[in-house]
């Protein structure tokens, strides 16, 4: 008797203003998990994002495609969750989890979710050592008061805070050292 085989698919949300290092992680190591990895970037207007969705979504798949992900693709979302879940066919959310503090908020997110349809599951990633403390917000905050990011995004999303910032007031303080 043979078993039939089960493509799983996963989907990442978030806003990913700017990606991170962290984000990174959770994708690489959930990209082993599933057959294929959706990264949805939610448009969140919101949230006040520093980069637009389609900027957002260009960097997603940049880093995606330098790590040569060849199961993950990058799709933008301005919907419930659970909506574009099943637009996209995903079995499984994965979620990460930096820090005792977001399992809460996570946790119920997970529930509200599962009530919204428990045919899919939310599966939570903690962060590895040395990108759990890292969020978007504070690279954000760093980077707009002249901060150095490069410990915590790749050189690719510096360069883009710099331009970013630029643009917005006309002046980039983002220091821009590419490490080695």
């Amino acid at each position: 008797m043979t078993k039939k085989s089960i493509s799983r698919t996963g989907l990442y949300p978030g806003t990913f203003d700017p990606i991170t290092l962290g984000h990174l992680d959770i994708i690489q190591r959930a990209a082993k998990v599933v057959d294929h990895l959706v990264i949805g970037v939610a448009k969140n207007t919101g949230k006040g994002p520093l980069f637009d969705t389609r900027a957002r979504v260009k960097m997603v798949e940049q880093e995606v495609a330098e790590r040569k992900l060849t199961n993950v693709t990058v799709q933008p979302f301005d919907n419930l969750l659970m909506y574009f879940a099943v637009d996209i066919g995903a079995s499984v959310i994965i979620r990460g989890l930096r820090a005792a503090s977001d399992f809460e908020y996570e946790i119920q997110m997970a529930a509200m979710n599962y009530r919204m349809n428990p045919k899919i599951e939310t599966i939570f990633l903690t962060a590895t050592e040395g990108t759990q403390f890292i969020s978007s917000r504070f690279v954000k905050e760093i980077a707009t008061l002249g901060g150095d990011v490069n410990p915590f995004v790749t050189p690719h999303v510096v360069k883009q805070l710099s331009r970013r910032l630029a643009q917005k007031d006309g002046r980039s303080r983002v220091k821009t050292e590419v490490r080695d």
